[in-house]
């Protein structure tokens, strides 16, 4: 195999190039929308009507994760009505279609330091994630490279927000029976070292209680294929690598020190003894 040779490249504003426009950049990433390195993303709409707003650029989808990607798209520099359209777009369709979680994605030739800062105060309440996209010219032809200069948050206050108390069929409804049932064998294992913890339901999360009172060193958010799973705990360089060599998802850890696991029927079938540890771990935290 001949090594790899070295060439130079040209950056191109598509902007400001005669070839090329909005629409055509909307049709590349709606021809595979993985190009934007979030994922195996599927492409469900494109120029999708807003009732009274508009149309939005890009619906697209995780067949995976249950999530939807309201995508607006921007030649040259972020400007107030880019963000304001895109926040917009977003509230649209997640009050439309609440069974999803939603991230809203601002795309643009430059996300100039002013708009970052900006964006980032949406940022913990509003999951939003923006992309900064370079065309390159090569040997006659142009390559789009997205890079991700924000990226989302997970939702600040989540397991603050019980909301109002509901019973089981509420979130059997909402995500999934099965995904629900994971929520009781983490219970299963919970209870091997707090006997006494059961379940209590909230619109907002389903949370742990003893003896009547909450006590949520851990709460879950069952979705349609899985179940994300909120662990209070320090953050650990050993913990992490214990979950990542079993092959277990961290979504994320949070503001507030938790860790969000995104966890399938198989991930806790299969690493029973790992999750106890954990758990374990984080209750001897949360009260200590």
């Amino acid at each position: 195999m001949s090594p790899l040779q070295y060439t130079k490249f040209e950056a191109l504003s598509l902007k400001e190039h005669t070839e090329f426009s909005e629409k055509w950049l909307q049709d590349r990433i709606a021809e595979d929308p993985t190009i934007l390195g979030l994922g195996e993303l599927i492409l469900k709409d494109k120029e999708k009507i807003q009732p009274k707003a508009g149309r939005l650029d890009l619906l697209l989808q995780n067949p995976d994760t249950n999530e939807r990607y309201e995508v607006e798209i921007q030649l040259g520099h972020t400007d107030e009505s880019h963000i304001i359209r895109t926040i917009e777009y977003w509230d649209i369709e997640r009050k439309r279609y609440p069974q999803y979680d939603h991230i809203a994605v601002i795309i643009a030739e430059d996300v100039t330091s002013r708009f970052l800062n900006i964006i980032g105060l949406f940022n913990g309440c509003i999951p939003l994630i923006a992309l900064q996209l370079k065309a390159i010219k090569i040997d006659g032809k142009i390559a789009l490279v997205f890079t991700k200069v924000l990226d989302q948050v997970t939702l600040g206050t989540e397991e603050d927000d019980d909301g109002e108390p509901v019973d089981r069929s509420y979130w059997e409804k909402r995500s999934a029976k099965d995904t629900v049932e994971l929520a009781d064998d983490i219970v299963k294992i919970i209870k091997e070292f707090a006997p006494k913890y059961s379940l209590k339901y909230n619109t907002g999360y389903v949370g742990l209680t003893e003896n009547g009172q909450s006590n949520n060193f851990a709460i879950f958010f069952p979705k349609k294929k899985f179940i994300r799973m909120s662990v209070r705990l320090e953050k650990s360089k050993e913990v992490e690598s214990k979950i990542n060599e079993a092959g277990l998802d961290i979504a994320n850890y949070t503001k507030r020190g938790r860790y969000v696991l995104r966890l399938t029927k198989e991930d806790v079938k299969d690493n029973k003894e790992l999750l106890k540890e954990i758990l374990q771990k984080s209750y001897k935290e949360f009260f200590e």
